[in-house]
């Protein structure tokens, strides 16, 4: 199963973390998995490259993580991180049993 962590301060999400594998299919052909990498990415690019928005990423293998600046007031970059556990809620839906989305108070 994937995890997605999404962390809060004041009811405003500031970061999240995604780790694992959804087990939908074999590797190489898992939807699941393509569909959040491609989310994840497309969010985290949008945000430093595009926006050009200071965050700490880190990235290995299996776990992805963003943190906003402490300092960060950019609105943007708050809905598109709204926007991204918006779409990893509809895609946990539609495919029952591989994601897991956690929130939490940082």
């Amino acid at each position: 199963m994937i995890t997605a962590e999404f962390f809060t301060r004041e009811d405003e999400i500031i970061g999240f973390k995604v780790y694992g594998h959804a087990d939908y299919a074999d590797i190489g052909e898992d939807i699941v998995c393509s569909g959040v990498s491609s989310a994840v990415m497309l969010s985290v690019n949008t945000i430093t490259d595009n926006f050009g928005i200071a965050a700490d990423v880190t990235a290995t293998e299996n776990e992805i993580s963003l943190t906003l600046q402490s300092d960060c007031k950019d609105k943007n970059a708050k809905l598109l991180l709204e926007a991204l556990r918006t779409h990893l809620g509809i895609i946990s839906q539609e495919f029952e049993g591989t994601i897991s989305i956690l929130n939490l108070e940082v």
